[in-house]
């Protein structure tokens, strides 16, 4: 067993940084030798060494019909055929914004980049150039890339300015980012009331999952709303991995609270390099060539990428391969939740729509420092004892799993049956 794929990572280490493109890849947080893939159908991924594995990462969410559904594979291969990139419009960039619309009526206009990175760094751009405000709002765990203003962490207090989380990230940059505990209105508040007049825009994962899935407290995105509105500040939704994973339309759609700008990534290409923001017209119409705010790729709005979103999001016009993949999710969790219980596991399980954390910890997790709190080596010893039965899970405590249309009956069998013997290492 992952003979090869060790083979595989020893000769990567010698070209590629540290053997892997992303470094969550790397295993280091769970420890071992990182699976390699050679392809994926539906539900399963197979291995470089010929093992079948049950998917529950799906390419960290993209993949919400499973891997290489056949509608959407007809529609890249044929619209490859024609020519990969042409570096000037095409229908294909109307046809799919319009689908976004469908999904979240709030994105108004539409940019489409090439990864979520990209589209939250020009989101808070933006925000910046219409605001004429120089300082943004982020929450301490939550994700938006690897941008420089982005990558901050939070400084001692609940009300901080942010501190560089990266070698490379100028503290001059940071100095302009002020990070809060995730799900602390009250810090939220004390914030705006001291500083509000400063604030450009506010970006958050309205579900956290990069700190694992956290579900926000009843007041938290009220409170969000509200503050921005008084203050003349944007609210800018993450939705890069919540957007038609905790429903189709985001939790925007679950919560009913409308953000000025929208993120999106992951599903919204169906596999492909692809993502979008987007919001209110009067926004987001300061882009160039409409306005003074400059943002251009010249991959964005690629035919194969516009092929393998509009093959995707038309397909889950079919809200039951939707609602199959939720129905899946609520009786995994619901058989962990059990089996944590039956056996006296301190642990807990977080769901959203299909998106899914086992905790280490036997208390909820509201925040970061909860999620701190976990025993992850309990949880690396888990993670193998689960990948040693054949289910591939995403490698640390801090990520959220995911399920796809294709997991059916069969499958939730199989995994069930794994936790019985995974969580007891």
């Amino acid at each position: 067993m992952m003979e090869k794929s060790r083979r595989l990572f020893e000769d990567a280490q010698t070209i590629l940084v540290g053997g892997v493109n992303s470094p969550v890849r790397a295993f280091k947080s769970v420890g071992g030798t990182p699976l390699f893939f050679s392809h994926g159908s539906g539900a399963y991924l197979s291995s470089a060494d010929g093992e079948s594995y049950l998917d529950y990462v799906l390419s960290w969410g993209p993949m919400i019909l499973g891997h290489a559904d056949p509608d959407v594979l007809d529609s890249v291969i044929t619209t490859f055929r024609r020519g990969v990139s042409f570096g000037a419009p095409t229908e294909l960039e109307t046809v799919l914004a319009r689908l976004v619309h469908s999904y979240f009526p709030s994105m108004e206009r539409v940019r489409f980049v090439n990864s979520g990175t990209e589209a939250c760094m020009s989101a808070i751009r933006l925000a910046r150039g219409f605001t004429g405000r120089k300082r943004i709002v982020k929450f301490d765990g939550c994700y938006h890339g690897h941008a420089d203003s982005l990558l901050v962490a939070a400084g001692s207090g609940g009300l901080t300015l942010g501190i560089p989380d990266s070698a490379g990230v100028l503290p001059e940059l940071a100095h302009y980012t002020t990070v809060l505990p995730y799900n602390d209105s009250v810090a939220l508040r004390q914030c705006f009331s001291e500083i509000g007049s400063e604030i450009a825009a506010v970006i958050v994962e309205p579900v956290a999952g990069n700190m694992g899935v956290i579900v926000p407290d009843s007041t938290f995105l009220v409170t969000l709303r509200e503050v921005c509105t008084e203050f003349g500040a944007l609210l800018i939704f993450d939705e890069v991995m919540t957007g038609f994973r905790v429903s189709l339309g985001g939790a925007q759609g679950i919560f009913g609270i409308t953000p000025d700008l929208t993120c999106l990534g992951k599903v919204v290409g169906g596999g492909m390099p692809c993502a979008a923001y987007g919001g209110r017209a009067d926004v987001m119409m300061q882009l160039s060539p409409c306005g003074p705010v400059y943002q251009a790729g010249t991959l964005s709005g690629n035919p194969v990428a516009m092929a393998s979103g509009i093959a995707t999001l038309s397909k889950l016009k079919d809200a039951t391969l939707f609602n199959a993949a939720v129905s899946h999710t609520d009786a995994l969790v619901s058989g962990l939740r059990e089996r944590i219980q039956r056996k006296g596991i301190p642990a807990t399980v977080a769901q959203c729509g299909t998106m899914w954390t086992l905790f280490f910890n036997p208390d909820p997790v509201h925040n970061l420092s909860n999620a701190m709190a976990c025993d992850r080596e309990r949880f690396a010893r888990y993670y193998h004892g689960m990948l040693d039965q054949y289910i591939y899970l995403a490698p640390s405590q801090f990520e959220s799993n995911f399920v796809s249309s294709c997991h059916g009956d069969r499958e939730l069998e199989l995994i069930l049956n794994a936790f019985d013997k995974g969580l007891e290492l």
